[in-house]
């Protein structure tokens, strides 16, 4: 298999975001600009990096957006009584609360919270109940909407294609899952999802057409689990003991890359890959969001 495979999440995401910049040029024009809140409690250090890049997407775009630091003691009440007030504010047409959130705080209650039509995350029961009724009219979550867009984007047939997902997260697992099996060409996928309790992953996964690893295990998926030609998503971000770096750690996916790229069809790099997409779907997201006040 040629090693020229890659699916560059970057340059998609970048055409995505060139896309979304007229359609907020026009809202501007009718005196709409998307606005957006960012939500983090407590100092958790990868929270910080990753609103820190959606603060700055938002910047490039022209969404105005607004974060919230609370702090790490602070109360589920607390945390509802900042929502309610996000909710009622007329310029802010999306809503986003960076998890891990701290174990005082119900991330279920907290989701649920946020109202629908703001809920740019795409994690409160309703836009939930939308996506696994296959209505277009909820905000699907960011990681899985960004996997169906660089399959899309990158010419990889879906339609009939054996899927198998590594991870039942309610982040990425369950939701990909409703994705991918829902009628339509940008789908209508036979779907698998495998998990701690599987049996033979390796037996699943080695039919498989299409790869979505998001178990949270590092480097879980080898080349021997691999069908030659399949298609390799690696949503995971898992950190590991590396001597040679400043840190003394590094970042690295759920899929053993330099073994299994040679085998694979097409393979997302691990960063470069499904990460910037998560951000251009929030945005998409948002722009929709503020659209809808037309």
């Amino acid at each position: 298999m040629a090693l020229d495979n890659l699916i560059d999440g970057r340059a998609i995401a970048t055409q995505i975001q060139r896309e979304l910049t007229a359609r907020v040029a026009e809202l501007k024009t009718k005196g709409i600009v998307p606005g957006l809140a960012f939500v983090r409690v407590g100092e958790d250090p990868a929270s910080k990096v990753y609103v820190g890049r959606k603060e700055k997407a938002c910047a490039e775009l022209g969404i105005v957006s607004e974060t919230h630091v609370l702090p790490e003691a602070t109360s589920e009440a607390d945390l509802l009584a900042l929502l309610a007030r996000l909710n009622a504010a007329g310029h802010l047409h999306g809503i986003l609360v960076q998890a891990p959130l701290p174990k005082q705080i119900r991330e279920s209650v907290i989701y649920s919270s946020v109202l629908p039509e703001k809920d740019v995350d795409g994690f409160h029961p309703v836009n939930v109940g939308k996506l696994m009724l296959g209505d277009e009219t909820g905000f699907k979550p960011c990681t899985p909407a960004g996997v169906v867009e660089l399959l899309i984007r990158s010419g990889v047939k879906t339609s009939g294609a054996e899927v198998v997902i590594l991870g039942r997260g309610n982040i990425v697992g369950k939701p990909m899952a409703a994705m991918l099996c829902q009628k339509g060409g940008r789908a209508n996928s036979t779907v698998t999802i495998c998990h701690s309790a599987t049996k033979d992953i390796k037996a699943h996964c080695r039919r498989a057409d299409i790869i979505v690893a998001a178990i949270g295990v590092a480097e879980f998926v080898k080349a021997d689990m691999v069908k030659p030609g399949a298609i390799i998503m690696d949503v995971g971000v898992n950190r590991v003991p590396d001597a040679t770096a400043k840190s003394g750690t590094k970042l690295v996916g759920d899929v053993a890359f330099a073994e299994v790229q040679p085998i694979a069809g097409r393979i997302t790099p691990n960063p470069g890959g499904v990460g910037p997409m998560t951000i251009a779907m929030l945005l998409q997201n948002t722009v929709r969001a503020a659209e809808a006040k037309l």
